[in-house]
């Protein structure tokens, strides 16, 4: 009886074939449009575009200043101007507080180094071979100055100077302790003479 049914709607909706009155569709059409609110589409688009591309152009540049390499900005040429108007070289301690602690510190270490010198007519030889060398670096270390001041500031330039510093430190240490054994070794030899 229910295969019956099924049949029987089947057959009465074929039958009666059911049509849209001619027209119908564009009324519904022309209703739904009249009761929807109309959209000023063009104005908002764009102004969501140029806000948008004025976002991503932001975002760019922010990037490449953040992330940029340091090779594409140019060199910064630092003058330190005197009162008076006229250029003055500075050096690598006027750069930052750190670096001129560094820089006070080594030439504190080597003027008590030179100080500490005990310069004798028996030692003369051998401390102005060594007073050479010092002055050999301290042109090297003016130079660099010179470097500095015409270039600007890079790390192997300041690398450069640190190292000068150091060795001129090492060298007045290295001074010191000859002098040092050649005063231990002539007592030793006072010593064996007076024996």
């Amino acid at each position: 009886m229910a295969q019956d049914l099924k049949k029987m709607f089947d057959k009465e909706r074929e039958e009666q074939k059911f049509r849209m009155e001619q027209g119908h569709e564009g009324r519904f059409l022309s209703k739904l449009e009249a009761s929807l609110p109309k959209k000023a589409k063009t104005s908002s688009n764009r102004w969501r575009i140029a806000a948008s591309i004025l976002l991503l152009v932001g975002a760019g540049l922010l990037a490449y200043l953040q992330f940029g390499t340091k090779a594409d900005m140019p060199a910064t040429i630092v003058d330190k101007v005197d009162p008076d108007g006229e250029n003055k070289s500075f050096s690598f301690g006027d750069l930052s507080p750190d670096l001129k602690k560094v820089e006070n510190y080594y030439v504190a270490n080597i003027n008590m180094e030179l100080s500490q010198l005990d310069i004798s007519e028996a030692n003369k030889e051998l401390v102005d071979s060594f007073m050479e060398r010092l002055s050999e670096l301290n042109s090297e270390y003016e130079r660099l100055n010179g470097e500095l001041n015409e270039l600007g500031p890079n790390d192997q330039t300041i690398s450069a100077l640190i190292e000068n510093l150091q060795l001129r430190l090492q060298l007045l240490q290295k001074l010191k302790k000859k002098i040092n054994q050649l005063k231990s070794s002539k007592n030793e030899q006072i010593t064996e003479n007076s024996i």
